[in-house]
């Protein structure tokens, strides 16, 4: 039978949280960097978003689009940090646990 409590204290826990918190905070505040900036080129540069790139395409296209990549990467960086490192970290913690 695993304790809770036992597992909340383990320095391991604590340190395996604090790894996540700060991979978390990291990849939020990329994101927002991202998007917000993009918002205020918006909102201050409109003319640099509207230079044609091509016939039928304008920078900002290409920059909104660079957005929803950035998220997707960003997304997938965590997601392959989580299956890679924290689950595993976290495997190992509840088998010490149970032992």
């Amino acid at each position: 039978m695993i304790s809770v409590t036992n597992v909340l204290q383990k320095a391991k826990f604590l340190e395996l949280v604090r790894r996540k918190w700060t991979i978390s905070l990291i990849l939020t505040a990329a994101i927002l960097a991202i998007y917000f900036g993009f918002v205020l080129v918006l909102a201050f540069g409109k003319q640099l978003l509207m230079a044609k790139i091509g016939a039928h395409m304008t920078l900002g296209i290409l920059v909104g689009l660079g957005v929803i990549l950035a998220a997707w990467v960003l997304t997938g960086i965590y997601v392959v940090w989580a299956n890679t490192s924290y689950d595993k970290a976290v495997s190992e913690i509840l088998a010490e646990e149970q032992e």
